[in-house]
């Protein structure tokens, strides 16, 4: 019985998440192309509390991208860099190393997929990118998980059992 209510708790925790992740990109305008701030970021810490979160979040990015001007590059390299994120996130002790991470790899693989398909310059597109996702994660996100990840109750809350 235990087994079946942790699948059931795994599989609503993981919809929810990717559906947030999703829904919250499609809404917000600057979502996508040069200048991105998505909010819907900071969400990747999640892996923080339980790496079980890396499939939800990929899933949630690949449906925010079918909404992408870039359609299936937006698509493909977009969720390969936020599964890079993650991976590197789960690897990282430090807090706001971790959160260096996405923009990090976004910048570099998003703003190269930007220059090559938009013809934007390289380096404005990287920075662009880069800022946008240390703005969301590096600080908004460091300040928001410093805080939860003191709070027992709602780490228990977030972990899946």
């Amino acid at each position: 019985m235990k087994s079946t209510t942790n699948k059931t708790e795994l599989l609503v925790k993981s919809a929810i998440v990717a559906a947030i992740y999703a829904v919250t990109t499609m809404i917000n305008p600057l979502s996508y192309l040069g200048i991105q701030f998505r909010i819907s970021e900071v969400l990747v810490l999640l892996v923080l509390i339980d790496k079980r979160y890396i499939t939800p979040l990929v899933i949630g990015n690949i449906i925010a991208n079918l909404n992408s001007p870039l359609g299936y590059f937006d698509i493909i390299f977009g969720s390969l860099a936020t599964l890079i994120s993650l991976l590197l996130i789960i690897k990282t002790t430090n807090l706001f190393i971790a959160t260096l991470w996405p923009a990090i790899v976004n910048g570099l693989i998003i703003g190269i997929m930007l220059n090559r398909l938009l013809n934007l310059p390289l380096l404005l597109s990287i920075a662009q990118v880069f800022i946008g996702e240390f703005v969301i994660v590096s600080i908004f996100g460091y300040i928001l998980f410093n805080k939860i990840l003191k709070d027992e109750v709602l780490i228990s809350k977030l972990r899946i059992s």
